[in-house]
């Protein structure tokens, strides 16, 4: 079949049923574009809209977030999970004031030097707010030419994305950049999926190699299962009143510059720690335990709230600490499992 005529099912598909609602395709600029792009990385859509209204709303413009501080940043940004991406986003703002004055660039080549742009996610922003001439190839795109071509048990190597960006490239239009891009985008999420495929709604399926032979799960991106590894973590929660003492973590590549409570590898280690600063308290309450999943291992974190009576000395506040305050929030970032851990008392 003709290369033009598969761009044009996929343009046609995309005028009757593609995306044309969300919240990043309202009043399109690169710099809101930008921030939905990076927000989508290793993130649904359903999950990263909530987040992206948040953020657009406290920062309509790169003047408002260039004032901005990464704990301004992360505090919007807990609960997305990838924190790299939003210390990215405080380190190129910062790039854009200072090489391009103020201003989002409109050139591939200096987009894709910003921090956390790659090939595809500059090609996103170009096409998708000026309809610029230049492919994507997120994992929906990927996973729809590997079926699309019939491309049995590809690996993931430099051959293989090489080979996929070919193809993009060559049915990629010159005209309607930005309505293809994003029917494929839509295609792969709402249609395409990685295990409940709608091929019987596929505008594809009458050329897709993988549909007429039958072979959708030898045509597949996704590796081996393999077993994650299992951690523990105990937290201690010191609490006095409506605030928790939390720590700023400076060091470690987890939750780095995000608030978290004091962390053990064991239940005696946490115990001894709580000896050694002379932290004395009659309502000590091992809490529900629970597991947080990472995309490498899982987590099973044991918390115990330690109440006490009076703030203590070494506790004042300075740069790396704080009294979280639980009814009148600081604006800080915070994982997950602390936001889960404060509806649990």
């Amino acid at each position: 079949m003709a290369k033009y005529t598969i761009s044009q099912l996929v343009l046609n598909w995309y005028h009757e049923y593609g995306r044309k609602h969300l919240p990043w395709q309202k009043n399109q600029t690169l710099y809101t574009v930008w921030i939905s792009e990076v927000m989508l990385q290793q993130t649904q859509v359903e999950s990263a809209i909530p987040f992206f209204k948040k953020f657009i709303l406290r920062f309509p413009n790169l003047q408002a977030l260039q004032k901005a501080t990464l704990d301004d940043i992360l505090y919007l940004w807990s609960g997305l999970g990838y924190y790299h991406r939003a210390k990215n986003i405080h380190k190129a703002v910062q790039i854009i004031y200072e090489k391009h004055h103020g201003k989002f660039p409109d050139q591939f080549l200096d987009i894709i030097q910003l921090p956390g742009i790659g090939k595809s996610t500059a090609g996103a922003i170009l096409s998708l707010s000026l309809n610029y001439f230049y492919s994507i190839l997120d994992g929906n795109v990927k996973r729809i030419l590997v079926r699309y071509y019939g491309i049995i048990s590809p690996l993931k190597n430099r051959i293989t994305e090489k080979k996929l960006w070919n193809l993009i490239e060559s049915i990629t239009p010159i005209h309607n950049t930005r309505q293809f891009n994003q029917a494929m985008m839509d295609i792969g999420a709402l249609i395409c999926t990685i295990k409940m495929t709608k091929c019987y709604i596929c505008p594809l399926k009458q050329t897709c190699i993988a549909y007429k032979k039958n072979i959708l799960k030898q045509c597949s991106l996704q590796s081996i299962k393999t077993i994650k590894p299992k951690k523990i973590s105990w937290f201690i929660i010191i609490k006095f009143y409506n605030h928790i003492w939390m720590i700023k973590n400076t060091k470690k590549n987890l939750w780095k510059n995000l608030f978290c409570f004091p962390q053990f590898d064991n239940e005696n280690t946490a115990l001894e720690w709580l000896k050694e600063k002379k932290i004395h308290s009659n309502k000590i309450k091992k809490l529900i335990s629970f597991i947080h999943k990472f995309s490498h291992y899982i987590l099973h974190i044991y918390p115990i709230l330690v109440e006490i009576p009076d703030f203590l000395p070494f506790y004042d506040q300075n740069n790396n600490s704080i009294w979280y305050n639980l009814k009148k929030p600081q604006h800080v970032g915070l994982p997950q499992p602390v936001k889960k851990i404060f509806t649990l008392f």
